[in-house]
């Protein structure tokens, strides 16, 4: 073809979307279109006369005029495959997978009627994206125990079972009511909807019962905590355990923030036998001495159900409230713990609680659910999602759709409402009441989806769920999920929607680690500001002993006291026997403190009201000036932030306006953070990689922010950057090491600095996204700094004081270095930043620029063979890359 016939296809004057192109075998102009493909290249096809064809993406700014002259090119030598061969070509280099291996899919689950299911047939023949698993999941009836009748328990208790149709216990039952009645700290991990209830109640009821009927007591005692992380969630076990209570005249009540007046009374004037709280209100009444606290002295059981959800700030200060209450209480306590998904529950149970537990692993019946892994290729993450939604509530299927972050919660609701869907947002950060609201209405059927973020993998009731369809998480997370599904015993269908990310394009590829990979819960109860607040909170409790610390275990807890002393928070007594408060000042630190996150609250207010809550550090991140904030799936600008570093005890508060509905844009903050090691506490080698885990002071500036189209999946965007940046300091904990110079790459280029320190950066993105799985979902809660060329890679706790995240990657790094650079090495994309599915981060503070793919893999390929590297003592780079 002459050049100026190619001209003529290819008028300049038209702005390059789909109609600029022309069929150069029939002159259509315009029937061609084309899709980007996971791998990074464009699958051109015309509609009209079905020619097509798979081009490479060029890397330059042209790059769709660049394939499309590439596929005029293929098109002149023939090369051109027919419409009915383009499906063999996408199928044998797995672009979609062949119909005859979902057959055998279907065949090997014993499925040969999937095809007529109207809703899987679409999921799993979709043409845009990649099967990687089904398989229908429907888990072993438990295993059954012994009749009701031969339990050691009284003969009421053995009445109610009977009532509600419960002939035999499962062995997991069982197993937990004889060792609780023997007195062993236990921990039950078994399914959702499974019977964790009846497994701790009946023996706790049972001994309560034997302690008032063979001791005159002057008046009712509380005996029993029983512990949820949310008050909806009290209020939806309450009914269950009372009905085991009543029958043995044992009363049970719930206290917390939405107890009624009249309730709350009656419970301080003559205790229940049993009281359903939350760690919140123990923390708070504990350091107050108030009169429910006094209550609590007679306890001797503690339960802790959804113990998972303990992990990181949360847990470590759950460990010193427990220590508090022993401290305070007239008994022993024993504790029972109760998770569907807790993969090292003895180690994780042990350290949450200061004691050796008992683990019993239970099985329990639910209905069958169909489980469909997803990798989109011809679309994006969000097509996928938002396709799969509309498909399911089409259906008649109530969903849960859910998300690993508020953003992409309320993304989707926004994105989904527009469209004619009837869905609302559950996450954190929204008031109670709007929580409820929603609860309500999809339980009553007014809604058909839920989009949420992880507050609903809890087990409230909230009626009939058909489907869930889930970002990635780790497999056990991932399995909590889909136990919401088909409890009552219908057909249910689990989706599992991969993303444009490293980790999903290394599952695509690995399915079987995917299903290995199990999520270990972490936390760390030596964080030294969790310490400080909870051993001040302990000192109001009650006056410590000059020498009630006094083992070498204790070290950490006298350096808090004598951080204390230092502030003149506490002081010895006057006998010099006590470390006392001083009240004024410790009750003023101790009312800014919330245990769920170290971070002072950043109230958010529109139209003079408040609405929602964020923490410090991330506010700074979501709540700047100008940012677009969303909210139960609606957007609005952040018209002011009122926050000063230097004024810390003044209110921090954001205002939100109103912004159009065809607003065009989101935002994402561009953030400088600088490491400093302030004191190492171990180190080891990995590989030949020296490594040092210690505490950091990191400093964090938001300097502007990108602007983000909607609709479009873009990883960069348009620049805005302040003139004053928005600073914050704070204590963590993370390692650091040093990585080795990709000296081979830099021989072929004019810009080693910038090849280099873009190496390092790419780096750090995949240690920290791609070992995701390896460390049980921790990336959430880390944050990464690589140091321009100097080959430093800080890799750091979220949270103030720490969380355990880092620690969990710490120890297993060398893990994460292999994992890394097979990510790198196996995805297709020949861009020299990389792409979304390796060295791209959605929470890069640097809007993904000083990437380098190459450069990354040669580095990550000598950590990983033994190259030796010392961190050194002195340290100069130009800039830190976040």
């Amino acid at each position: 073809m002459d050049k100026g016939v190619r001209n003529n296809l290819f008028p300049k004057y038209i702005s390059p979307i789909v109609s600029r192109y022309r069929c150069p075998a029939c002159n259509s102009f315009n029937s061609v279109d084309f899709n980007k493909i996971f791998d990074g290249r464009l699958l051109f096809s015309c509609s009209k006369c079905k020619n097509c064809a798979l081009v490479p993406k060029h890397s330059d700014a042209d790059s769709h005029d660049s394939a499309y002259l590439e596929f005029l090119d293929l098109y002149d030598n023939g090369r051109i495959a027919k419409s009915d061969d383009l499906n063999a070509i996408m199928q044998q280099e797995r672009i979609l997978r062949p119909p005859s291996e979902i057959k055998r899919l279907l065949e090997s689950n014993n499925n040969k009627k999937g095809t007529k299911n109207k809703l899987l047939t679409e999921v799993l023949y979709s043409q845009q994206d990649y099967v990687v698993d089904y398989r229908v999941i429907q888990g072993p009836d438990g295993k059954l125990g012994s009749t009701v009748d031969d339990l050691p328990v009284d003969d009421r208790i053995t009445s109610v079972l009977s009532r509600k149709g419960i002939k035999r216990l499962y062995t997991f039952q069982e197993e937990s009511v004889n060792k609780i009645l023997r007195g062993k700290n236990t921990v039950i991990v078994a399914p959702t909807a499974s019977g964790k209830t009846e497994a701790f109640c009946i023996p706790i009821l049972q001994k309560i019962s034997e302690v008032i009927h063979s001791s005159l007591l002057p008046s009712r005692q509380v005996f029993g905590i029983f512990v949820y992380p949310t008050k909806a969630l009290s209020r939806d076990q309450l009914p269950k355990i009372r009905e085991f209570a009543e029958s043995l005249g044992i009363h049970v009540g719930i206290f917390d923030g939405d107890t009624p007046p009249n309730e709350r009374n009656s419970i301080l004037d003559s205790g229940p036998e049993i009281i359903i709280t939350n760690f919140d209100v123990i923390h708070y009444h504990l350091w107050h001495k108030t009169k429910f606290s006094y209550l609590l002295r007679t306890s001797r059981f503690l339960v802790v159900d959804e113990a998972h959800i303990y992990t990181g700030v949360f847990g470590a200060n759950v460990h010193y409230i427990i220590k508090r209450l022993e401290r305070l209480s007239r008994n022993k306590l024993q504790v029972i713990a109760a998770s569907a998904t807790l993969k090292n529950a003895s180690e994780f149970c042990g350290t949450l609680f200061g004691r050796e537990m008992e683990v019993i692993q239970g099985e329990g019946r639910k209905g069958k659910i169909n489980f469909v892994m997803l990798f989109p290729s011809l679309r994006s993450h969000r097509s996928l999602v938002l396709d799969l939604v509309k498909r399911t509530t089409g259906g008649g299927h109530k969903t849960i759709v859910f998300s690993n972050s508020h953003l992409g919660s309320e993304l989707l609701s926004f994105y989904l409402s527009r469209q004619g869907i009837k869905i609302k947002v559950h996450r954190a950060g929204l008031l109670p009441s709007v929580r409820k609201i929603v609860e309500q209405s999809f339980k009553d059927g007014k809604l058909m989806a839920i989009s949420a973020t992880p507050t609903l993998e809890l087990g409230i009731d909230i009626g009939d769920v058909d489907a869930i369809i889930s970002s990635i998480v780790p497999i056990n997370r991932l399995t909590q999920r889909f136990g919401r599904a088909a409890r009552r015993g219908q057909e249910g269908y689990a989706l599992l929607a991969l993303g444009n990310d490293p980790i999903s394009q290394y599952y695509r590829s690995h399915p079987d680690d995917y299903l290995a990979d199990q999520e270990q819960a972490y936390t760390d109860p030596s964080n030294p500001f969790v310490q400080e607040y909870q051993i001040l909170a302990m000192a109001c409790d009650k006056p410590i002993s000059k020498y009630e610390f006094h083992n070498e275990n204790s070290r950490n807890v006298n350096d808090a006291i004598q951080k204390l002393v230092s502030k003149d928070l506490i002081r010895l007594s006057s006998d010099e026997k006590f470390f006392v408060p001083n009240f004024k000042k410790a009750y003023e630190k101790l009312n800014e403190y919330s245990i769920r996150g170290i971070g002072n609250k950043v109230d958010i207010f529109f139209n003079k009201r408040i609405v929602g809550q964020r923490t410090l550090p991330q506010a700074i991140e979501e709540l700047h000036q100008n940012a677009i904030y969303f909210l139960s799936g609606k957007r609005y600008e952040v018209k002011k932030l009122h926050y000063d570093a230097q004024q810390t005890e003044q209110p921090y508060y954001a205002e939100l306006m109103s912004i159009p509905a065809d607003y065009q844009y989101y935002t994402r903050a561009m953030v400088d953070e600088w490491p400093s090691i302030i004191e190492i506490y171990e180190q080891k080698k990995v590989f030949g990689i020296e490594v040092k885990y210690c505490s950091l002071k990191i400093q964090k500036k938001v300097v502007g922010y990108a602007n983000i189209e909607i609709g479009q999946e873009m990883t960069q965007g348009k620049k805005v950057m302040f003139s004053e940046p928005i600073e914050f300091e704070f204590i963590t904990k993370g390692f650091v090491f040093r990585a080795p110079k990709p000296i081979d790459i830099l021989k072929y280029t004019n810009d080693e600095d910038y090849v280099e320190m873009s190496g390092y950066h790419a780096s750090e993105h995949v240690l920290i996204e791609g070992s995701s799985m390896i460390t049980g979902g921790a990336s959430q809660d880390m944050g990464g700094v690589s140091l321009g060329s100097s080959g430093l890679i800080f890799i750091h706790d979220g949270s103030i004081g720490g969380n355990g995240a880092s620690r969990v990657l710490y120890e297993r790094f060398d893990n994460a270095i292999r994992r890394a650079l097979r990510i790198l090495v196996e995805c297709p994309c020949k861009s020299e930043s990389g792409c979304p599915r390796c060295t791209y981060s959605y929470r890069c503070g640097n809007n993904n620029e000083y990437l380098h793919k190459i450069a990354a893999i040669e580095i990550l390929n000598k950590a990983a063979s033994g190259q030796q590297t010392e961190i050194g003592q002195n340290v100069q780079a130009d800039r830190a890359l976040v």
